[in-house]
């Protein structure tokens, strides 16, 4: 955010947008692949899960590599690129899966109102930090009201277990 005088003000990037939609490069998506890969196995952070969603178009199942957040006795999908296909896939089925070695749970997603989502896109920020700094124009560590400006720009969920 700039000042009357167009200063940075609190802990906003000076250069960054909010994303509507930030695509992954080439290199990201073959990253993905293969961790998504491994994850699938069981291999890698205990909060990592394989997401399966069935496209809204083709029916097929898509798969992408998520951080699952925790937070007050509840779980959290927050989608750091904006509205990518598996959050309008998710929009379209009304269901997931999340998968990680030989367990896999489906959840239908609530999502939350952008006045709840600051604390929540903070703690996702502070708590994985190094995978998603640069998908946001907030520093990790500012304080929750800081993300109460960006916080349309990313869809978040909570996680019912179907």
């Amino acid at each position: 955010m700039l000042d009357a005088k167009g200063r940075t003000m609190g802990h906003m990037s000076e250069t960054a947008q909010l994303p509507v939609l930030q695509k992954p490069s080439a290199l990201a998506v073959i990253f993905n692949r293969v961790f998504g890969f491994l994850v699938g196995l069981g291999i890698g952070p205990a909060y990592m899960q394989l997401l399966q969603v069935r496209g809204r178009k083709t029916g097929r199942v898509y798969s992408s590599p998520v951080n699952v957040l925790q937070f007050r006795g509840k779980s959290y999908l927050v989608a750091p690129r904006g509205r990518t296909q598996w959050v309008r896939n998710s929009e379209a089925t009304g269901e997931i899966a999340l998968k990680r070695g030989s367990t896999q749970r489906n959840y239908r997603l609530r999502p939350i109102p952008d006045a709840e989502k600051p604390e929540i896109l903070k703690l996702y920020l502070d708590s994985y930090k190094s995978a998603v700094q640069r998908f946001f124009p907030v520093r990790a560590g500012a304080p929750a009201e800081s993300f109460r400006a960006i916080a349309p720009s990313y869809p978040v969920f909570e996680l019912l277990p179907v």
